[in-house]
């Protein structure tokens, strides 16, 4: 059987940053979320949690991981474990923040360690629950503070709505349109003009209607079938954010060009409401702290 250093780390909780080491559970999680990782480069990180600072030398780790009659490539087997715990952790060799390679040597852990023993079991489940939630106050996909449902819903549709706007008032201004177009392009050109007001229009209300929809009854599905037609939705907008260039006459360019600008931006940010509201981390961190709410004493 091949030695673990769990056996000392009985009973602890290791702590660092969003991280959190539970040993006996053999768990990696971050801001709650569970870590997938195998058994090499977990006892690789305890190894280095226990010696936090310090060196552990390459010739420890194969002492602890490999027994003496075992037959392994050890070079290889080591490297392969210490990148799969630098990727489940979002680390890298070259800018460590975590694990920093010494030369022909072993590794250090750079991070702060928190040990904390376990809770004992007579503590009640509300008391675990209100401290994971204190802790659990970013998003675990995109490391920035999780917003009310409510907020980024809100704002997801209202960005629906401003498109349909765009839409309808162009179709309803098609002549205008024309003239302004007429006044500076080609007679061919801007008839292609004219025709991508058209079909653009005409897809966008469609698809406007669907996701204004999808979020005004919480479809939650919505964050995977967002992510499919975002290329379509990326083209159709980033069309349509040149539209303020056939206003330049009356507000003038820089006005044109700075609409545009953050028209540009307004599909991103689109993708990056619906990460918050419907991915499936944000899902899983708001049952954790729902249920926090709900058995916590008032």
């Amino acid at each position: 059987m091949m030695s673990s250093p769990q056996a000392s780390t009985a009973g602890r909780i290791y702590r660092f940053g969003v991280f959190e080491v539970n040993p006996a559970a053999g768990e990696l999680r971050k801001s709650g979320v569970r870590i997938r990782l195998q058994e090499q480069p977990f006892q690789v990180l305890l190894s280095l949690l226990e010696r936090a600072g310090g060196v552990v030398t390459r010739e420890e780790l194969q002492q602890k991981l490999w027994p003496a009659d075992t037959f392994v490539d050890f070079d290889h087997s080591l490297n392969t474990a210490v990148n799969k715990l630098r990727e489940a952790l979002g680390d890298s060799a070259a800018n460590p923040r975590y694990i920093e390679t010494l030369s022909r040597r072993g590794y250090r852990f750079l991070a702060v360690v928190e040990p904390l023993e376990t809770r004992r079991p007579a503590e009640s489940s509300s008391e675990v629950l209100a401290a994971r939630r204190k802790e659990r106050e970013l998003h675990p996909g995109l490391d920035i503070p999780l917003p009310r449902r409510g907020i980024t819903r809100g704002l997801f549709g209202l960005i629906q709505v401003m498109y349909l706007v765009f839409y309808l008032a162009a179709l309803f201004r098609l002549h205008e349109i024309a003239k302004i177009v007429d006044s500076f392009l080609t007679d061919r050109i801007a008839e292609a003009v004219f025709a991508a007001v058209l079909v653009t229009a005409g897809i966008g209300i469609p698809v406007r209607c669907y996701l204004l929809t999808a979020v005004a009854f919480d479809h939650q599905p919505l964050g995977d079938k967002f992510l499919r037609i975002f290329p379509g939705v990326l083209v159709l907008d980033q069309l349509w954010a040149l539209a303020p260039f056939l206003l330049s006459s009356k507000v003038g360019f820089g006005a044109a060009f700075a609409a545009t600008a953050a028209l540009l931006y307004v599909p991103f940010s689109e993708r990056t409401l619906v990460r918050m509201t419907y991915s499936k981390e944000a899902g899983e961190w708001r049952k954790i702290s729902q249920a926090a709410h709900t058995i916590s004493p008032k």
